[in-house]
């Protein structure tokens, strides 16, 4: 089985995106968002996923990052949707529970096919340095819009806004590298009793 990998192009008149994706990476990451929260956020994502992942954006962020940030979601999750493939031996669940210093981040996904998302963080602080902290979930919907699985994010403890935030990226990056990982004993099945996903 060859690497799995993408590359996505998105021009508007509101951003200019180009993405590289390969999900058998090792977690090297060359991120230029325009945003300095996010390009954190999408460098720890390879890194905890062991993604491979370079990132370009040429957003409009002199009005706000809200286009960066949504335009790069709906990026991310069109990569993962093309490198996956037809799922073929896909493990397909996965959960975790991952703590970020006084942070406790619980999440849960299923390569379903099917875009849900349930995001329960609370009381955030509006912004976190110049990031406004709403933003992450509209980068959230984009993605799972965009790559059609159910994912569960819940929030079981801490206030500190960058440690929840930093946990739910690297919470996400796990479960998605752990669901995306081959089952060697059925490398060639689709885990549905349906036949796809």
């Amino acid at each position: 089985m060859g690497k799995r990998i993408a590359e996505i192009n998105r021009n508007t008149a509101e951003t200019k995106i180009k993405l590289n994706l390969c999900i058998d990476g090792k977690g090297v990451s060359e991120i230029q968002t325009g945003c300095g929260f996010l390009d954190h956020m999408l460098t720890l994502f390879s890194k905890h996923g062991k993604f491979d992942l370079t990132v370009k954006c040429d957003g409009d962020v002199y009005v706000d990052d809200h286009h960066s940030v949504e335009d790069i979601g709906i990026c991310l999750g069109k990569a993962f949707a093309q490198a996956a493939g037809d799922f073929k031996g896909i493990k397909r669940y996965s959960h975790i529970i991952l703590p970020m210093d006084e942070a406790l981040i619980m999440e849960a996904v299923d390569i379903s096919g099917r875009s849900y998302l349930s995001y329960e963080l609370q009381n955030l602080p509006e912004k976190v340095g110049t990031f406004d902290t709403e933003l992450a979930e509209e980068f959230m919907l984009a993605f799972v819009r965009n790559f059609p699985i159910t994912l569960h994010i819940r929030q079981l403890a801490g206030t500190n806004g960058h440690h929840v935030l930093e946990g739910m990226f690297k919470a996400t990056a796990r479960v998605l590298s752990e669901a995306l990982s081959i089952d060697a004993s059925n490398p060639d099945e689709i885990p549905s009793t349906k036949g796809v996903l």
